[in-house]
């Protein structure tokens, strides 16, 4: 069947709550997917960054159907012989002392938050009810109604009111603006090392370690939402190590599971997840045996293969590419490592699908942005292939 029978059925049958490229796939490997047209394209998203390890990695797949022999799932009622392992793995990797496995990053970040009201009336001493949690515009932390409530979008928020109290809102980048809405109510600051969906928007040189210390001082926790930057996509294993920072909680996914599972995860020690009881919490899903299987195949491979260094060293060539094409339209370029957004000065999807047509995967984002996050697997030679491409329709008058 061609593509316009499949993107016919989900236009009458899909709630439009997306606004995809056409473009209908139906296999991938690497960092390569394939339509149902029988066309090949390179992957410039990585599904957001799920994919970091590429398009159906052999050895996370065969830990997968492994696992998928013997149990899936047990639920939390019961305990399993890949969850511990997993989560020993994961904290060893990380250097935190407990983690709290989910399935989305959005579920994780609603963790986070009741894991920081929950020290913060156990542990600052905040009077019941009058925790505060102080985020960033320009956030994006996921689509719950309490992630919604904390965006400054208001797209995001119309006609989905009434919206989850406790949140402060001060512009991403400025640590005075930090210091100044601290009160004693203050219980966590939430962060995106950097702004994904924002635009790959980077904070100042030094804001994260100056935001860092601040929260110290304060006994305030700083939470990192490295959902999308973390587990090498910067070239880092999270964006925060940029400036030597060590946050108090972080938020992981998408790369968690190479693109198998939805699998995610709170980072902390015990003195925050120490303080959750039976009841507190908890998921159907989360810490499943199959995600934790999933979850340990893509840890190693991440080490095995070095794509965090990869990360660092390709990241750097292609934004050095990107920088040198001389095109009117190009505002700025921006990221680091493997996160790169190229700001344009007229909107963004047209070229993202004149790239389409090149065979180049890349969605706009902020409406003037397209942002290339390939899979960390990706070689020197593609991007040279793929910048051949990208200069070609931003050359186009």
């Amino acid at each position: 069947m061609k593509s316009e029978h499949f993107i016919e059925l989900d236009e009458t049958y899909s709630a439009h709550n997306y606004h995809p490229l056409d473009v209908v796939i139906e296999r991938a490997e690497g960092v390569w997917v394939y339509d149902v047209d029988g066309n090949k394209y390179l992957d410039c998203l990585s599904a957001y960054s799920a994919v970091n390890q590429g398009h159906c990695h052999p050895a996370i797949k065969e830990a997968a159907i492994a696992q998928m022999n013997r149990v899936t799932l047990t639920s939390r009622a019961f305990r399993n012989d890949q969850m511990g392992p997993f989560l020993q793995e994961l904290c060893a990797m990380t250097g935190y002392e407990m983690a709290l496995p989910m399935n989305s990053g959005a579920e994780a970040v609603e963790t986070a938050v009741k894991a920081a009201r929950k020290w913060g009336y156990q542990v600052k001493g905040v009077a019941d009810n009058q925790a505060e949690i102080i985020v960033c515009a320009g956030n994006f932390h996921g689509r719950t109604i309490t992630a919604i409530s904390f965006s400054s979008q208001e797209s995001y928020k119309k006609d989905f009111g009434p919206f989850t109290p406790g949140f402060v809102i001060v512009p991403y980048g400025d640590a005075a603006a930090l210091e100044a809405a601290i009160t004693p109510n203050t219980v966590a600051f939430l962060v995106e090392p950097v702004q994904g969906e924002g635009g790959v928007v980077l904070p100042p040189e030094g804001y994260l370690q100056e935001a860092a210390n601040i929260c110290a001082r304060h006994n305030v926790l700083f939470i990192a939402d490295e959902i999308q930057t973390g587990l090498g996509r910067t070239g880092k294993l999270f964006a925060c190590e940029h400036e030597g920072v060590r946050p108090d909680v972080v938020t992981i996914g998408k790369a968690l599971s190479g693109g198998f599972y939805p699998v995610s995860a709170v980072l902390t020690d015990k003195a925050v997840l120490g303080l959750f009881n039976p009841g507190d919490h908890g998921s159907t899903f989360g810490g499943n045996p199959l995600a934790a299987a999933i979850g340990r195949a893509a840890l190693q491979v991440i080490k095995d293969e070095d794509l965090i260094g990869r990360s660092r060293e390709l990241g750097a060539y292609f934004k050095g590419r990107l920088e040198r094409i001389e095109s009117d339209y190009i505002k700025e370029v921006r990221g680091k490592g493997l996160f790169i957004g190229v700001e344009l000065n007229t909107p963004a999807r047209r070229f993202a699908e004149a790239l389409r047509e090149r065979g180049v995967l890349v969605k706009e984002t902020h409406k003037t942005v397209l942002r290339f996050a390939p899979p960390l697997t990706i070689a020197k030679e593609e991007i040279d292939w793929a910048v051949e491409h990208i200069e070609a329709v931003l050359m186009v008058e």
